[in-house]
């Protein structure tokens, strides 16, 4: 059973209802009779190739080394947590949310610095008392 849903991801952005697909399957793991009978476990899948995200979200949501995003642009989540297949749903489309929210975070641009003249000194000390240690290690001969 595949079902169709529109999701606001934040900031305004909507996606269409035809874009996330979810379909309803078995859960795996212990559960007795339950699992082997309700299709409670939730798999959402969502090509950002092919969806209406602003081109720079779609570039920034492909760049995350995310394990979820298959090397053809689908994200593809299984929510399975939970024994109702309707909470499931909700956890499966707030982790797209959340993964969403990540490629749209704009990362804090490093500012070099520079060593401070005190710490350049140390390390410069700490380098000739280790030259001087190892030069007490030679043999006599040299």
């Amino acid at each position: 059973m595949v079902v169709q849903v529109a999701v606001e991801l934040g900031d305004g952005i909507v996606v269409p209802d035809d874009e996330i697909e979810l379909s309803a399957i078995r859960s795996q793991g212990a559960g007795g009779q339950n699992v082997n009978k309700v299709s409670s476990a939730i798999h959402l899948r969502f090509d950002v190739r092919a969806s209406s995200l602003p081109l720079k979200l779609k570039q920034r949501l492909l760049k995350l080394h995310d394990s979820r995003i298959s090397d053809r642009g689908v994200v593809v989540i299984k929510a399975q947590q939970f024994r109702s297949q309707e909470m499931n749903r909700v956890e499966a489309l707030q982790r797209l949310r959340e993964m969403v929210q990540m490629a749209m975070q704009r990362r804090k641009r490093r500012i070099p610095t520079r060593p401070t003249l005190g710490s350049t000194e140390r390390r410069l000390e700490r380098k000739s008392i280790r030259g001087k240690l190892k030069q007490l290690r030679r043999s006599i001969d040299d």
